[in-house]
């Protein structure tokens, strides 16, 4: 007998009408790590799949969902409750979802998964130099000139995960690779299919 996941759905039996299981595939990790590149490779990836999936970026979603949120530690945790809430309806009717925010802190990721439905954390891991050198906004030479308060890695922390599920080191692999390691867990749990080998 196949034994049910955290949410009492087998690993291997096609669950509700349209035959996946909802998850949440978390990506955190600094600006400029890779998270929305990642999130982007795998909403383009399981759509063309057939996979019902739905992608929440942090950008995103403060132009309308949390327009009215700032920046602080308060702020910002409102701005993942309201974005769990989203992710929980979606997940508990078996749409996938993959989630990019920074999500600074342990805690609030931790109520996140106690939250959700199947919660998949991805650490993004990528250096702080690294992350600089990529900004094309010019939001990390803003935060280190004080002129950015409350800037995660520079002047607020950024506490990253014990125990994830995944992580990739976008300063060390390729896209390609990190995103090759990510879909090769999705595949080994069951939350979307192993391609069929022909031949």
């Amino acid at each position: 007998m196949t034994p049910p996941s955290d949410d009492g759905k087998t690993m291997s039996e096609p669950v509700g009408q349209w035959g996946q299981r909802g998850f949440v595939l978390w990506l955190t990790g600094l600006s400029g790590s890779g998270k929305t590149t990642l999130a982007k490779l795998f909403e383009q990836e399981l759509r063309a799949q057939g996979i019902r999936i739905e992608r929440l970026d942090g950008d995103v979603v403060r132009q309308s969902l949390t327009a009215d949120l700032g920046f602080s530690k308060e702020d910002r945790d409102k701005n993942i409750q309201r974005v769990t809430f989203v992710a929980k309806l979606l997940s508990r009717n078996d749409v996938g979802v993959v989630a990019s925010f920074i999500s600074p802190y342990r805690t609030t990721r931790d109520w996140v998964r106690s939250e959700v439905t199947n919660f998949i954390e991805v650490f993004v891991e990528c250096s702080l130099e690294e992350c600089i050198r990529r900004d094309v906004k010019g939001l990390y030479a803003k935060a280190l000139a004080g002129e950015i308060p409350e800037f995660t890695g520079v002047s607020d922390p950024y506490e990253a995960p014990v125990n994830a599920e995944i992580t990739v080191n976008t300063a060390e692999e390729s896209i390609e690779e990190s995103f090759a390691k990510i879909m090769g867990y999705l595949r080994e749990m069951g939350y979307v299919p192993v391609p069929e080998v022909i031949g």
